[in-house]
């Protein structure tokens, strides 16, 4: 007896909580509990059980660089821990990247022109093997033409990064 009234009141005492949960629409990633704004917006009932929104908060670091990355510069805004560099020191590093970039610019054209004489057209000069199994010249052809495409690609990736460089 002491048992069951235990339980009803547990019941009892924990009823008007469910009868409280007010109805709960999903637009989005957004809940509301207003059927007006759910109606209007094209909303989704959710069912099925109780949903507790938990708002989030924004870092302090992403709140500074938002206006920042919007205000219309070339290039994104370091942090403010980030060490400063004199304008000679930076002319240097740019320097060196810009004659890094031309070394591997130059290697790679030299590279895409031995590529485009073997690949001779689409029609590369068959060797021993090619000649006893054509499907592998076949795959051959076809790994060249790959390989020039991406050489290809990878220098004008290379000037892309040459021309993003300041000037000197």
């Amino acid at each position: 007896m002491k048992k069951t009234l235990i339980t009803l009141l547990l019941i009892a005492a924990t009823a008007p909580a469910a009868w409280a949960q007010d109805r709960i629409y999903r637009c989005g990633n957004e809940y509301t509990n207003n059927a007006q704004q759910a109606k209007e917006r094209g909303c989704k009932l959710v069912e099925g059980g109780n949903v507790t929104v938990v708002q989030g908060t924004r870092p302090a670091g992403a709140a500074a660089a938002a206006p920042a990355a919007g205000a219309g510069t070339a290039s994104p805004a370091s942090p403010p821990s980030a060490p400063r560099v004199n304008n000679n020191d930076q002319k240097a590093r740019d320097a060196d990247a810009r004659a890094i970039l031309e070394s591997e610019l130059r290697k790679a054209e030299a590279r895409h022109a031995e590529l485009v004489k073997e690949y001779n057209g689409g029609a590369p000069e068959r060797n021993a093997l090619d000649l006893r199994n054509p499907q592998r010249y076949m795959e051959r052809t076809a790994e060249l033409k790959a390989s020039v495409a991406r050489s290809e690609s990878d220098i004008a990736g290379i000037k892309r990064e040459i021309a993003r460089l300041p000037a000197n």
